[in-house]
């Protein structure tokens, strides 16, 4: 894939995955902020608004303003302008480099909310069975998981293709090689004899 199609193809994906999940937070703040959780199919999925100050599932928001700033917003950051480059600089198939395009764009949209909200993502989405249950996530964090999901299938998918290539008995319908005879050493001259 040229360099122009990788970038296209990244930025369509980027930008969707931003815009639905941007878009959502702010429906979701509307509809849900300051207001009790909303069940569905037998408290299987749930409606409620949550702020994060932690990453995926809270993970890190108990960490002082500072360290957290450091490793979620400066870390983070660091970290998705590395995977775009890489992403867009090797070439890669469709698939690997959507995986990549939802990771980025999940990590930079919940990136845009800590930026704009002093540190915190909004969240507004739980799913479970009885008291087994997620944490609040959004849009974005399901981009990630998809991302990291397109990623692993991608790789299984190539790591089976060349393992069956590997299997495959060599290809028998070539023509046979057959040695080159080399040309016979000359015979020996016999001394000539002069009577």
């Amino acid at each position: 894939m040229s360099i122009a199609r990788r970038f296209i193809l990244f930025g369509v994906v980027t930008f969707i995955s931003i815009a639905l999940d941007q878009v959502t937070k702010v429906l979701a703040t509307e509809a849900f902020k300051g207001k009790p959780t909303l069940s569905y199919l037998g408290d299987t999925f749930r409606f409620q608004f949550a702020t994060n100050e932690g990453a995926f599932l809270s993970l890190g928001g108990n960490l002082p303003a500072s360290a957290r700033f450091w490793l979620l917003t400066v870390g983070v950051g660091g970290l998705l302008l590395a995977i775009t480059v890489q992403a867009l600089r090797n070439p890669v198939d469709t698939a690997n480099l959507t995986g990549y395009a939802l990771i980025v764009s999940g990590g930079f949209s919940n990136w845009i909310d800590r930026a704009r909200f002093d540190g915190v993502v909004v969240d507004f989405m739980n799913m479970g069975l009885g008291s087994l249950r997620t944490g609040v996530f959004n849009i974005a964090d399901l981009a990630i998981l998809a991302g990291i999901g397109v990623l692993l299938i991608s790789g299984w998918k190539q790591d089976r293709a060349a393992k069956l290539k590997a299997a495959q008995p060599a290809d028998t319908t070539a023509p046979a090689t057959h040695p080159v005879a080399a040309d016979p050493a000359p015979a020996p001259e016999t001394p000539r004899q002069d009577s």
